[in-house]
């Protein structure tokens, strides 16, 4: 299977320009190898650069911020009015990358695997797209289109991850990084992940409880319901109470216990039934339609070296007895995804094979040079938050203890969607911390 003919060596096409609100927008795509090491065995892909200026500036010589998105399987963002976009288009060329497989980046669904001959084949080409690949895609953006020129990067979440991968193998490309909620524990496996972050969405279902008294009576009613076995969502899913239980990953987003409570406002119709409208919104926040690889790939971002096989996000949910279906008050799962869903979602159920194999596969690249990134000189300035679910605040802080010309500034202002909702203040104070203007001893 081939997504295009390969080329030699990554060509860029010409841009496309125009104006987004108050934004001059390009539209840079690249084609690259899908397999780096064995580049005719699947066929090339493009990736998306979206450069966004100014166009008051457009013809100054602004300094480059690659925006290396949360995921994984994650598209840029879209620029919109305000916002941090905004905040770093005032000093900055913007460039938005989808990461391969998403958005413009020849994206992957269930019918890209579906054209597989064998799982084994579909496993090894869904390889492809870890933070080690995101990497060299965003070196052939900046040859190709940026002429070799040096950028800062701003990785939230998942782009943490290609940040330290970033400055595992190319620290020479990048001025400074500034990271959100996303500093992974580079020696930490997904067992450990699971094991320090079950905890902490245990946490945020308390503080649910807390917020909203009578919300873990309705969830209790709805798990009742719902194990007859015979309700569906319009998608033609079956509405299981282990369905219901991943409405919890929101709950490490600032809005996202509020979201949940009006959505439990909904929950019945007047005979007592599961409405209509209640299911058609779990249906689209619990799917993977827009993005699949965000569940193929949970797991897989954490490999490095020889691993025990298996589903890690499962076994720790295991040990929980009050993660059970069966247990009240029902208990809401977090970032976490579990074989099930490979029968249970229509989006997921063509990757079902593929990720069998995944997670039988023991053995795999590393993505994280600890030496180098002992001895790095390039400024990393990270923002971690107290009540995150989502990135442990332990093994954040363990990985900057061993990053060099690493700082850390520790908040409970905000949640893992701080950048999003109070870019324009946490932007500039990392920018601030990377230049030695602030620190976070306040002296």
């Amino acid at each position: 299977m081939s997504l295009t003919t390969p080329a030699d060596p990554a060509t860029a096409e010409p841009a496309t320009a125009y104006r987004a609100g108050a934004l001059l927008v390009r539209d840079h795509r690249v084609r690259v190898p899908v397999d780096r090491d064995e580049p005719t065995r699947f066929g090339d892909l493009h990736v998306l650069a979206r450069e966004v200026v100014d166009p008051t500036r457009d013809g100054d010589d602004l300094p480059l911020l690659l925006f290396l998105q949360g995921g994984p399987g994650g598209a840029g963002p879209r620029p919109m009015p305000g916002g941090w976009i905004a905040t770093a288009t005032r000093t900055h060329r913007v460039v938005l990358l989808d990461q391969r497989g998403t958005g413009r980046s020849s994206r992957v669904d269930g019918r890209t695997i579906a054209r597989f001959d064998d799982p084994a084949t579909a496993a090894d080409f869904l390889a492809c797209f870890r933070a080690d690949a995101i990497v060299e895609d965003a070196e052939a953006v900046r040859a190709q289109v940026f002429g070799g020129r040096r950028w800062a990067t701003l990785g939230q979440s998942y782009g943490g991850f290609l940040t330290l991968t970033y400055l595992s193998r190319h620290p020479e490309a990048l001025t400074a990084c500034y990271v959100t909620g996303g500093l992974p524990g580079v020696t930490a496996s997904a067992p450990d992940v699971y094991r320090a972050t079950y905890p902490r969405q245990a946490a945020r279902n308390r503080e649910l409880a807390r917020l909203y008294p009578d919300d873990p009576a309705v969830l209790g009613r709805l798990a009742d319901r719902l194990a007859a076995g015979d309700v569906r969502l319009p998608t033609g899913d079956p509405f299981s109470v282990r369905r219901l239980q991943t409405l919890g990953g929101p709950l490490g987003m600032s809005t996202g216990i509020d979201a949940l409570h009006w959505l439990l406002e909904t929950a019945f119709d007047e005979d007592g039934e599961p409405s209509a409208a209640f299911a058609a919104t779990v249906a689209q926040q619990t799917g993977f339609d827009t993005n699949p690889l965000y569940a193929v790939l949970q797991e897989v971002i954490y490999h490095q070296g020889e691993v025990v096989g298996g589903w890690a996000a499962q076994a720790e949910h295991q040990r929980w007895s009050a993660f059970a279906e069966t247990a009240r008050p029902l208990q809401l799962t977090g970032e976490a995804m579990f074989r099930w869903m490979y029968d249970e979602h229509t989006a997921l159920r063509p990757f079902a094979g593929a990720v069998d194999a995944l997670a039988a596969r023991t053995s795999w690249p590393a993505l994280y040079d600890l030496d180098r990134l002992a001895r790095n000189e390039v400024p990393v300035a990270a923002v971690q938050y107290y009540d995150d679910p989502y990135v442990d605040l332990d093994l954040a802080l363990g990985t900057a203890s061993a990053v060099g010309n690493a700082q850390v500034w520790v908040t409970n202002e905000h949640l893992h969607d701080g950048l999003r909702v109070a870019g324009d203040v946490i932007l500039p104070r990392l920018m601030d911390l990377a230049a030695g203007t602030w620190s976070v001893t306040g002296r």
